[in-house]
Formats: C-alpha cells, structure tokens, sequence
C-alpha cells in the first residue's frame, strides 16, 4: 500500500461569524475547538473567535471577567481548558506585559499577577516573542520592546532575555523566574519559533528556538528598511530581505547568504549550524 502522506484540503463550508483578514494573531485547540485571538489589518483584533471542527461552525463565545484588550504578535498556549495570553501590541508603538488567563470551560477571562523573579525585574512590554508551554511551565524569550517615550514613536530593542513562569494547578500562575542557563545562548530576535521536544517517556526536554528577525534601519516607515534573518545553516537560504516602500506598493527581495568576500555562497554547511543574526 502507498503511503501518499499528510494532504491539504481547503475548508469552504462553514458558518457563522467569520474572523475578518489578519495577521499577528495567535490559534490554539481545544478539543474540537479552534480558538482564534488578536491580529490586526487595519486595527488590532478584539474579538475572540471559535471555529467548531464537527460542526464547521464559526462562533463568538459570550466572554466575561477581565477581558482583555486586542493584541498582536503576542505569546498564546494553552494547557487542558485554560489559555494563557501574555504581552503583544495594543496600538501601534504600545507593547504591554499584561498576563491574561482565559477558562474555556465557562468563558471567564481573569488577569493574573506573576510576582518577579527574585533580584531582577519582571518581563517587559513586548511583541514578537515566544511563550512555550512544557509540563507546568511556560517558557518565554525574545521579542521586541519599543524604547520610544513618545507614545506615537518607536524606538525597537531586540531582546534575548529567557524567563520561565511556574504556573499553579488548574488556574492561576506563581511567579516569573530566570533560570541559570549554561553555553551560549540565542541572539537577540524577535518572530522567531520555538517548541519543546521530548523523548518517549517525556524525559530529557529540550526547547528549541528557530529563526527570527533582529533588524535595522531608518523605521518603520522610511525609504527603505532592511531586516536580518537568523541563519539557518543551509545553502540557498536566505540571508536578508530587503523591504522597499514607494507611494503605492512595497517591493520585497530576498537576498542570499553572502560569504566573507561579499559574494553570494554555494558552499555547503557547516557541521553545526550557525544561528547567529547578521
């Protein structure tokens, strides 16, 4: 028998309220459940959305307690019944730390108050980062933070900072802590992936971090901006993309990795990848 592996389908029939376009919003499942946050495309997101995998329902769940506001590019997990929702954008140039708990089982949306890790400040207001969920801890790295005190500008900081929060049993979390960590660890990026993998048995956990963006330029909305990836290793991958914005369109180019002497590489990998931004 032929395996022909996993196939894609698209979904066509459904019903109910349908999320309009966006991007920077976060997804997770419950069961049969896919529940939707945040986003934006003109505007940031505030409804939460539920799609029925049986029925092929969309729904708007009536939502109550501390109900937070739409976010983007924020940290979204989910463990059991209760979804987890920390940091992200509110407006544009305004990022947030805020730590939101949703159970799903009735709704009821609660902020939580992690106290700070011992001798050092708790996480701050960020977008573009990772919050892992692992056993009874979440893990959170990276992002972006905005170091701008005019409250329309934007100054990003690229963070490589690594924090874990203990959370409590069924609802409510205990504390925010930094690990002690040993090797080098991750540059600082933001966008990035992270999962954690263990072997059978779930023994020997690892968390695993990929790609991401650490850029630079003349803001969000000069001439030109230009964004470093983080380089996986491989030949062909790309090593920029560089974002040009006229009165009309944004031209997107990617550009290969070069090597010492400026030229493009062909050449093949490393043994062990570099993963360092550019």
């Amino acid at each position: 028998m032929i395996n022909k592996g996993p196939i894609w389908k698209s979904v066509r029939s459904y019903a109910g309220p349908v999320p309009r376009a966006r991007h920077g919003h976060r997804v997770v499942a419950i069961r049969e459940l896919v529940v939707v946050f945040g986003g934006g495309n003109e505007g940031i997101a505030t409804n939460l959305h539920v799609y029925n995998s049986v029925t092929k329902q969309w729904f708007l769940p009536a939502v109550r307690g501390d109900i937070p506001p739409g976010c983007a590019a924020h940290g979204f997990v989910c463990e059991g019944t209760r979804i987890l929702v920390f940091g992200g954008m509110v407006e544009f140039g305004q990022y947030t730390n805020s730590l939101y708990e949703l159970q799903a089982s009735r709704w009821l949306w609660k902020k939580l108050k992690p106290r700070p890790p011992r001798n050092a400040s708790a996480p701050c207001p960020r977008i573009g980062h990772s919050f892992t969920l692992h056993a009874n801890k979440c893990y959170l790295f990276g992002g972006m933070a905005n170091d701008s005190e005019d409250p329309n500008g934007n100054v990003p900081r690229y963070l490589d900072d690594f924090y874990e929060l203990e959370l409590q049993v069924q609802s409510g979390v205990k504390g925010w802590n930094i690990p002690e960590t040993k090797g080098g660890g991750p540059s600082a990026r933001e966008s990035h992936s992270s999962v954690v993998y263990c072997v059978k048995g779930g023994s020997a956990p690892k968390l695993y971090i990929f790609g991401g963006m650490c850029g630079r330029g003349l803001g969000d909305f000069s001439p030109i901006s230009e964004f470093k990836t983080c380089q996986p290793g491989f030949p062909g991958a790309p090593s920029a993309v560089k974002i040009t914005k006229d009165k009309d369109s944004v031209h997107i180019t990617w550009e290969p990795p070069t090597s010492p002497s400026g030229k493009a590489d062909s050449s093949p990998p490393a043994a062990e990848p570099d993963t360092t931004c550019r």
